[in-house]
């Protein structure tokens, strides 16, 4: 285990081990506060950052932050780690590795190039010496293209997932939330549905209805029930029709366990995604997210500090190919993250270490309501992440989700980003928008009165149909 010191403020401070000293130069939020393992002053944290710049990247390949032999998510960062990759930046510190980050050189082909070669642990500490700037100026330059029946992650392109959510899983509920979303330009990612009651059954019922709906009216979009992976395996043993399988995974192998998965379990479940023969040509079948403080509040953090494990979680989810990876932001709540400042830190660090762990990432730009944040920190989050080149947005209808109890981004949130900066739907779901009179060519969604006109007429036609 190393040892560093370092001077800030008059006085030397000592940090012994990876874990401690990432621990200490991360900017502060209440879940590292929580686990007793945050800085205790600002000039700890100073002289930790300090010491991190002079680390050697290197480092990070020779000590573990959760033991190797005793969490299979080390072994799987370690053992496929790319050192011909790692090999143009290998004589770097961290420091010399922000600097780089921020020059002409890294740009998107070079970002690329060394992404194999990156540890999760490299990139977040490496998050850690940066301004919120310094963040957006890196994550606008990394593209990360993958394709369904839409191409997500293009340049001047904005997706979202349409999230309608119902607090009793009705159908006629969801679907008119859906059309809804769709007539607000909403959708181009996933029409992804959390549902209420996690069972077999209800998954089929929702699942069906959504594909339903996307197959009577050509939607270039994908579908998705957010149940358990192992719901998802025997959902696609009897034949309903699964887009993409969704799990929730986090940074350690314990924390993992806690959500009721592992490797293994992911592994037979992409498989048995890909066996369906539905996806692209690309085979990106998988939908995972994440969330800083998962760990944590599993008690299986191993003295790592939360975003060091969020980064974590990405290396799991590059192992298998993801069509979507998005963070859920604020969604734990106050305890982890808490208030706006720390939300929207949190929210641009985790889109940077996905961008550059070579992810196709999007964030759920939200909070809970006993956090200390509100719509305006929201609106700051969602700005700032568009202009970084965020993938995907989550929308719910009015920013309201009334069954996960939670706030989050609405629809006409992202109409405004797309106006503002000016961004794009994926370009197929673009093209049907056209066609289906949503959208003008080159042009805006429709006026609002005319939005209304043609929710009744689909809705109208949708129940005639049954």
């Amino acid at each position: 285990m190393g040892c560093w010191t370092a001077i800030a403020g008059g006085e030397q401070y000592r940090f012994e081990g990876l874990a401690q000293l990432l621990a200490a130069a991360s900017p502060r939020r209440s879940g590292d506060d929580l686990a007793g393992i945050a800085a205790t002053s600002d000039a700890q944290r100073v002289a930790a950052r300090f010491a991190l710049a002079d680390l050697p990247l290197r480092a990070f390949l020779s000590e573990a932050v959760v033991p190797y032999e005793a969490d299979e998510v080390t072994r799987l960062i370690l053992d496929t780690h790319d050192a011909a990759a790692f090999a143009r930046i290998a004589h770097l510190t961290v420091g010399d590795f922000r600097d780089w980050l921020l020059s002409h050189e890294a740009d998107a082909v070079a970002l690329a190039a060394i992404s194999p070669g990156l540890t999760p642990e490299m990139v977040a500490a490496t998050s850690k010496l940066m301004r919120n700037q310094d963040l957006i100026a890196v994550e606008r330059k990394r593209r990360v293209v993958t394709a369904f029946r839409s191409t997500l992650g293009l340049e001047g392109r904005l997706a979202t997932r349409l999230q309608p959510n119902h607090p009793t899983d009705d159908l006629r509920g969801i679907a008119a939330y859906t059309l809804d979303g769709l007539l607000n330009g909403s959708g181009d990612a996933v029409i992804g549905v959390n549902p209420a009651t996690d069972s077999v059954p209800n998954g089929i019922a929702l699942l069906e209805m959504l594909d339903g709906l996307r197959r009577q009216y050509d939607i270039p979009t994908q579908t998705c029930v957010l149940t358990h992976v192992t719901n998802a395996m025997e959902i696609m043993q009897r034949g309903a029709p699964v887009d993409l399988v969704f799990q929730s995974v986090a940074g350690t192998e314990g924390a993992n366990r806690g959500f009721g998965v592992d490797l293994a379990i992911l592994r037979e479940a992409r498989d048995a995604a890909l066996s369906l023969k539905r996806a692209g040509p690309s085979g990106e079948v998988m939908y995972f997210e994440t969330g800083q403080g998962s760990a944590l509040s599993a008690e299986a953090h191993h003295g790592v500090d939360q975003q060091t494990l969020e980064a974590r979680a990405y290396a799991v989810c590059r192992a298998f190919r993801p069509l979507l990876v998005n963070t859920v932001v604020g969604f734990i709540g106050s305890e982890y993250l808490y208030d706006g400042k720390q939300i929207i830190r949190a929210g641009l660090e985790d889109h940077f270490c996905g961008k550059l762990l070579g992810l196709p990432m999007g964030v759920d730009v939200c909070y809970t309501n006993h956090a200390e944040a509100d719509g305006d920190d929201m609106d700051g989050l969602m700005t700032l992440l568009a202009a970084a080149g965020v993938h995907f947005l989550i929308c719910v209808p009015g920013a309201d989700d009334i069954m996960l109890n939670y706030q989050s981004l609405s629809f006409h949130d992202v109409l405004a980003l797309r106006t503002m900066l000016g961004l794009r739907p994926a370009p197929e779901f673009e093209d049907w928008l056209i066609r289906m009179g949503i959208a003008r060519p080159g042009g805006p969604i429709r006026p609002p009165e005319l939005a209304a006109s043609r929710l009744m007429q689909l809705a109208h036609e949708a129940g005639a149909r049954g």
